[in-house]
Parts: structure tokens; sequence; C-alpha cells
């Protein structure tokens, strides 16, 4: 199975980003393999929307779920509309997460964690 993980770098090892609109990395796992791909997330220097931009660029990467530690109402309303599964809670590093996610530690989330803006100039 295809996820994608939050992230604050490019590696397994790097650590979950708290943020999902604002993340600075959204990496692909897939879950057999533990291969990767980095994708940078463009949105997160957006003067608004990056959620909405975030959730776009993420459910056209064509995976399963998404993992993050948060994720805001607008993000979570077009990941919703897109039919994406949202996972929430994810800390540690990005393998750590991907590991709780098969262990089935994360929870599914149906709506936002965090109000809007929570992400902007270091709120988080």
């Amino acid at each position: 199975m295809k996820i994608v993980v939050t992230s604050t770098g490019p590696e397994l090892s790097s650590g979950v980003d708290p943020r999902f609109g604002r993340c600075g990395y959204f990496i692909v796992v897939e879950t057999d393999s533990m291969d990767i791909t980095a994708h940078s997330n463009a949105s997160r220097v957006a003067m608004g929307g990056a959620g909405i931009q975030a959730a776009q660029f993420a459910s056209s990467l064509s995976a399963g779920a998404i993992i993050t530690g948060n994720v805001g109402p607008n993000a979570s309303r077009v990941l919703s509309a897109a039919g994406m599964k949202v996972f929430t809670g994810a800390t540690g590093t990005v393998q750590q997460a991907v590991e709780a996610f098969k262990a089935g530690e994360l929870k599914e989330t149906a709506s936002a964690t965090v109000g809007a803006h929570y992400g902007v100039g270091g709120t988080w």
C-alpha cells in the first residue's frame, strides 16, 4: 500500500512534521518494501490556502492514506472529498510513523484536529 507521511526532511529518518499544510515534505512510502519518494511541499510558503493546496497535491499522489501530526479544517475537507483516509497523532520519524500505521496504532481522523492557520508563524 502507498501512504503519504508529512515530514520535516526527505528521508525515512526525518521527523514527522506535525503540520499538514505547511509541512516541509510529503514522503510517499510503499509499506511493503519501504521504498520512498520525497516531494518538497511548495505550499508551505503560500500566503494563504496552504492546507487546500497541500491536500490537493497529496491526494494527487495516488496513495491510500495520509499520516500526519495534525490536519486543519480546509485540508480535512479537501482530503475527505478526495476519499483519502487521514491518520493523525503521528510522532517520531517517518519510519516509526509507518510502523505505527502498519501496527494499527494510529487513529483515523474524520475531521480537523486543529483550527485554521495552525502552522503559521511557528504557532504549532
